[in-house]
């Protein structure tokens, strides 16, 4: 069984399930879900911070709208070839 069904069978089964079943199947994932939680919000910090120190002292690489646009337009038409 793929993934993707084992995730559709698993919403299907929580969307009917009583709260008794509810809570236990929480308390059985919820120290996974509080740390995936705190560290992608930690990393995404992290990133952002970087980023806009980065714009601010003006190291970072950046490009106008008509550079971004030239370049994706290239990378579309050497795709459909």
């Amino acid at each position: 069984m793929t993934t993707t069904a084992i995730r559709k069978k698993l919403v299907k089964y929580v969307q009917g399930a009583d709260e008794k079943k509810i809570k236990a199947i929480y308390a059985m994932v919820e120290d996974e879900i509080n740390t995936a939680e705190n560290d992608f919000d930690k990393d995404l910090l992290a990133e952002l911070k970087r980023r806009s120190k980065s714009f601010s002292n003006g190291s970072a690489k950046t490009y106008s709208w008509s550079q971004t646009k030239k370049a994706a337009l290239s990378k579309v038409k050497s795709k459909t070839k």
